[in-house]
């Protein structure tokens, strides 16, 4: 167990933040780091050039160590939406196969898929969320022969219902379908170990529970996955300084591993330092003691929102860092807004009441939450 770090961040004690999943805080060692990047691009003729690349490798490294993964593997993109542009331009679609996706899944792993499938005359394989809350069993019922692939997160973005990844990849490798996995909403915040998931590729953004600046986003690629094609092309900060001439050579030349998926302008002054900050951060406290402690909290929500009738996940299927609970009759569409003003912030997606604690929350404030929810309703 984690003791409380709210003295790591800017957070009012009369604010309740109970959003990570939308929006993670930035902590202010990483508000630190920024004015130093800032700083960095105000004074050009200085090396800040060889500082950022630097930052950029260590972030790459921090975070191949929170996923089990080696600094090679990994890709440092701008987004979600980028990370699996990328794998759906280096995967096979067979025609008239059929891709396998959840009800409601984020956007971002959404519309790639929906264009392969469009472009190769395959089917989108939606699958309807379960009345028991068993995600994973309804997603291993709709696998078979046909499926080509399966883009799935570890947990359901609206309210934290659980998948075991494990067992859907090792259904996937049973068939020959590829295995792609949105890790936006647990990377950081749980175990993830691509040595245990075995994905073609795994993505996620870095400003939700990695604590990260926006537009910073990791793309991990599987060893057989790393001969791939980008989807955008550029030399200079892939080898140094590029030729002049028609001989400028194939981008992808000298570019070990998963590097050639990288975003251009990766060295970015300002975000990679701050990412490195972050990342140190998360890699001391590690996911798995960070999950352990944010366990009894979500629990809290849980506990209460059975007790006033609201329906929640099963505790059998359900992530330990964030939950969804949802009212009889539906909130109010301006619950946020509402809840906000009483100064608790909180998420609704769908009709699902998202409630996203992390280390700078305490019981005190679940029991405000439902003090706020209680008076809204």
């Amino acid at each position: 167990m984690i003791p409380n770090q709210r003295a790591l961040f800017d957070i009012p004690e009369d604010v309740v933040y109970l959003n990570c999943a939308s929006q993670g805080p930035l902590m202010k060692s990483v508000c630190e780091a920024g004015e130093t990047g800032v700083l960095r691009k105000a004074h050009p003729w200085t090396n800040f050039r060889q500082e950022s690349a630097a930052d950029a490798e260590e972030s790459r490294a921090l975070f191949a160590r929170l996923i089990g993964a080696k600094a090679d593997d990994v890709a440092l993109v701008p987004s979600t939406s980028y990370g699996v542009a990328v794998a759906a331009s280096n995967l096979p679609i067979s025609k008239g196969s059929r891709i396998v996706l959840l009800q409601d899944q984020f956007p971002s792993n959404f519309h790639a898929w929906r264009l392969r499938a469009m472009e190769e005359s395959a089917e989108l394989a939606i699958v309807a969320r379960p009345d028991d809350g068993d995600w994973t069993g309804a997603v291993l019922a709709e696998i078979d022969s046909r499926t080509s692939l399966v883009s799935l997160p570890p947990c359901h973005w609206t309210d934290g219902s659980a998948l075991d990844l494990a067992r859907i990849g090792a259904m996937c490798r049973s068939v020959g379908a590829a295995f792609v996995i949105d890790a936006t909403q647990a990377a950081g915040a749980m175990p993830l170990d691509v040595r245990t998931l075995r994905p073609d590729f795994m993505t996620c953004s870095g400003y939700k529970w990695l604590l990260c600046p926006y537009s910073t986003s990791f793309l991990y690629a599987a060893p057989h996955r790393q001969d791939g094609v980008p989807i955008e092309h550029y030399r200079w900060s892939v080898a140094g300084v590029p030729a002049t001439g028609p001989k400028r050579g194939d981008d992808l030349d000298e570019t070990p591993g998963a590097r050639r998926y990288d975003m251009g302008e990766r060295n970015n002054p300002i975000n990679t330092i701050m990412t490195v900050a972050a990342l140190k951060q998360l890699v001391e406290w590690t996911p798995a003691a960070i999950a352990e402690t944010l366990a009894p909290l979500t629990g809290r929500v849980w506990e209460g929102a059975a007790a006033r009738g609201h329906a929640v996940p099963p505790n059998a299927h359900r992530v330990p860092h964030f939950i969804g609970l949802r009212v009889p009759g539906g909130p109010p569409p301006d619950i946020m807004a509402r809840m906000a003003a009483r100064n608790v912030h909180i998420s609704l997606r769908g009709d699902s009441i998202r409630v996203s604690p992390h280390l700078y929350n305490s019981p005190d404030d679940i029991d405000r939450f439902f003090d706020v929810l209680d008076a809204v309703l």
